[in-house]
């Protein structure tokens, strides 16, 4: 996948962005997408679209922090991601916590969309985890 490159000191969430707090459960930084670890309390670690459990996507980690420390998430809303997006392109997890566009995952990903890019910098972040593998090319 051609993962996009989230700088983290440039994470901002529009002020109208959904939030909420956690805990993380490994060092996280910012720009990152996680997933609550069912197994550990609930932590907050870094999703992939690898595994069914990881690839249900809490939200994207607002500021970054390490294992044990409070954390905030985006879980809707627009962002400013700190990368260059495609305007009107669809995004999609992928591996580490990153993202990348739709049209390049891969046979066997587990399939959670992400949102749209509404400008070059801008995700509207609208997070649809459905715990169904990417078919194998036909």
């Amino acid at each position: 996948m051609a993962d996009i490159t989230i700088t983290a000191a440039n994470v901002i969430p529009a002020s109208t962005a959904k939030r909420r707090a956690g805990t993380f459960g490994e060092t996280i930084t910012a720009g990152l997408f996680v997933y609550e670890d069912l197994n550990d309390s609930n932590a907050l670690k870094i999703a992939t679209n690898a595994a069914e459990s990881s690839a249900k996507v809490a939200g994207m980690a607002a500021n970054g922090g390490a294992d044990g420390q409070a954390g905030d998430i985006i879980t809707e809303g627009d962002v400013t991601v700190g990368a260059v997006l495609e305007a009107g392109e669809a995004y999609m997890l992928s591996t580490a916590g990153k993202m990348a566009p739709i049209a390049d995952t891969a046979e066997n990903d587990y399939m959670t969309y992400l949102g749209i890019a509404k400008s070059t910098s801008v995700l509207a972040l609208n997070i649809h985890s459905v715990a169904v593998q990417h078919p194998a090319d036909a």
